[in-house]
């Protein structure tokens, strides 16, 4: 998932203007990685992690191979476009899931 920015962002003396996420690439694994991430550097809260931003831009981290400090570094508006894209990607059909038998 391609995600062009609106203004090119500089992080690390590099400029960039878009960001890719290849969402599809991650597993189970990683969302668990990402979970034990926060809980080790005890930003992970309380409810479901589908809900946090810190999870959210951990995911994004992993799925784009950069540091998540590079999402933390976002504009604002470009730091909540880009979590959002990954909670709909992880909450997608959600809803439309057949019960387990």
């Amino acid at each position: 998932m391609l995600i062009k920015f609106k203004k090119p962002v500089k992080f690390e003396g590099e400029e960039y203007s878009e960001v890719d996420l290849d969402l599809d690439a991650l597993t189970g694994n990683d969302l668990e990685k990402a979970q034990e991430i926060l809980t080790a550097a005890r930003k992970g809260g309380a409810g479901l992690p589908e809900f946090s931003k810190a999870y959210l831009s951990q995911v994004a981290a992993l799925a784009a191979k950069k540091p998540v400090e590079f999402f933390r570094a976002l504009p604002c508006y470009e730091y909540v476009r880009v979590t959002l894209a990954v909670q709909n990607f992880l909450l997608d059909g959600v809803s439309e899931t057949e019960p387990i038998q």
